[in-house]
């Protein structure tokens, strides 16, 4: 299984290790990783992934970001925007795409609290999901 990962540059200090684990999963479950892109934030995923998505050497796409709560509503707006578009990718192209993005309503602790679980969950998901497609 060939994947890409996406991760989103902003609170690079929690992304950065979520992509130091979900590499660690990756590797454990023998997952090869093609392509890992660093853009942004979270909102300017979708473009990479729709372009990731139509190379025919790359079976998924792991997402990895943190949207934190700020002083107004927008963590909540660009949490629901992307997770629909990721939505929309996956079914497109008939690839899992899987989302490794915490938040929103998140502190800074809590998202800290949920690098290791949510970018292991994001790997595992991304492998389980090609594994169905491919017995279906």
């Amino acid at each position: 299984m060939n994947i890409a990962i996406v991760v989103a540059e902003f609170n690079k200090e929690i992304t950065d290790k979520m992509l130091d684990v979900a590499k660690e999963r990756a590797n454990k479950l023998k997952i090869n990783i093609k392509h890992t892109s660093t853009i942004p934030g979270v909102f300017d995923m979708p473009l990479v992934i729709d372009t990731l998505l139509q190379k025919k050497e790359i079976d998924a796409v792991i997402t990895l970001g943190a949207v934190i709560k700020g002083q107004t509503k927008h963590d909540e707006l660009i949490s629901n925007s992307v997770a629909n578009a990721l939505i929309n990718l996956s079914i497109k192209h008939q690839k899992p795409v899987t989302l490794g993005i915490t938040g929103p309503g998140m502190s800074d602790r809590q998202a800290y609290q949920r690098i290791r679980p949510v970018a292991e969950r994001a790997v595992d998901a991304a492998q389980k999901l090609y594994e169905e497609i491919k017995r279906i």
